[in-house]
């Protein structure tokens, strides 16, 4: 596991990002709007983490201990002071501790969370493959534009993690329950949990 990494700025919300899952999101307060300029500058990462206690807007939110980062693949400016970008995952890391600077961002000491290892899907998930190979076929019969679909390129249907988190995103699970998937280190662990859930409602 790598050392630990210095003050990576956090952007507490409402949902839950993975790695290689795309995450739109929509800046216009200052702080964030520093924070973006800052990142895109220097090439860097922010941290996404669900937030806990609190709202996105305003008072700095408490959130979870466990987050994702968020790289910057693209932005716009439709409107005046509004920024629209697109952000993918990449790896997770731990919070070990969080101050908040007086424009309200919150920045935190981060230990990296190892990557998911490579693993096959074992033939009792099986049907969780199947499934995710529908859903990336039917995204790219709708959009063209690798840029513009909700799913981001590399797609890996053969690797459990990858396809435990992306039907993690794709079904409407509570937020504290995705982000226990999210934080689980084990990839089989999340798919097989996914899989009794696609179960239950009768998806697979």
């Amino acid at each position: 596991m790598s050392a630990p990494s210095s003050r990576l700025p956090i952007f507490p919300l409402g949902t839950v990002l993975f790695p290689g899952g795309v995450l739109p999101l929509r800046i216009f307060e200052a702080r964030y709007m520093d924070m973006v300029r800052e990142c895109m500058n220097r090439s860097l990462p922010f941290g996404v983490c669900l937030i806990t206690q609190g709202r996105e807007v305003g008072t700095p939110a408490d959130h979870e201990p466990v987050g994702c980062m968020a790289r910057i693949d693209d932005w716009d400016m439709t409107e005046p002071g509004v920024l629209q970008l697109r952000t993918v995952g990449t790896s997770r890391f731990s919070v070990i501790e969080r101050s908040v600077e007086p424009n309200g961002l919150i920045r935190a000491t981060i230990e990296p969370i190892d990557d998911d290892p490579s693993v096959a899907v074992p033939e009792e998930l099986a049907a969780c493959t199947v499934l995710i190979r529908r859903v990336i076929e039917d995204i790219c019969a709708r959009e063209s534009d690798p840029a513009r679909r909700i799913l981001a390129e590399p797609y890996a249907p053969e690797s459990a993690g990858w396809i435990a988190n992306r039907l993690a995103e794709l079904l409407p699970l509570a937020m504290p329950s995705r982000h226990m998937l999210m934080a689980l280190t084990d990839p089989l662990r999340r798919l097989a949990l996914i899989h009794e859930v696609l179960q239950r409602e009768e998806v697979i």
